[in-house]
């Protein structure tokens, strides 16, 4: 099958960073984490999803595991904010680009401030979207975070 290359994809190529794609069906309606997680044959702790905040009219990003919900005050404490909340997901294409479901942490329309949960690091490979429902690229953590400039930090709500 072809795969139409991204935004996310081009920019990968152009730097020559080696990742692979995983397409998975998303006929069914179901995109959220751990069903991508599960369709692509990989552990939910090595899918991960990417969330867009904000304070006032600053953006920034967040990628956590697919199972895990974001800390919203370990992420304004990583934000260098007093608080943060989640951008409205009707205003998601108009600053990213990109759509729910299909919002990679690579490619957006500006290179927002990017943390990538600390538990990617264990990993010697994790996934993220693609930047379109259907698509996954797994790549190493350190190289993602190196190609969005991300800190890696505790960004998850702990399990109770």
């Amino acid at each position: 099958m072809q795969v139409t290359k991204t935004n996310a994809m081009r920019m990968l190529d152009a730097k020559k960073i080696s990742y692979e794609v995983i397409s998975y069906d998303n006929e069914d309606g179901l995109i959220h984490g751990t069903a991508v997680a599960e369709k692509i044959g990989r552990a939910p702790e090595g899918v991960f999803k990417t969330l867009v905040a904000h304070s006032g009219p600053n953006l920034y990003v967040f990628v956590i595991p697919v199972a895990s919900e974001l800390d919203l005050k370990k992420a304004a404490k990583a934000a260098g904010e007093k608080k943060i909340e989640m951008l409205p997901v009707k205003d998601l294409l108009k600053w990213t680009g990109y759509i729910r479901g299909g919002c990679s942490p690579v490619g957006m329309k500006k290179l927002y401030p990017t943390f990538i949960d600390n538990s990617a690091e264990r990993l010697a490979l994790m996934a993220v979207s693609a930047g379109k429902i259907g698509l996954q690229m797994e790549l190493e953590p350190a190289i993602l975070a190196d190609i969005v400039r991300a800190k890696f930090t505790e960004l998850v709500k702990e399990l109770n």
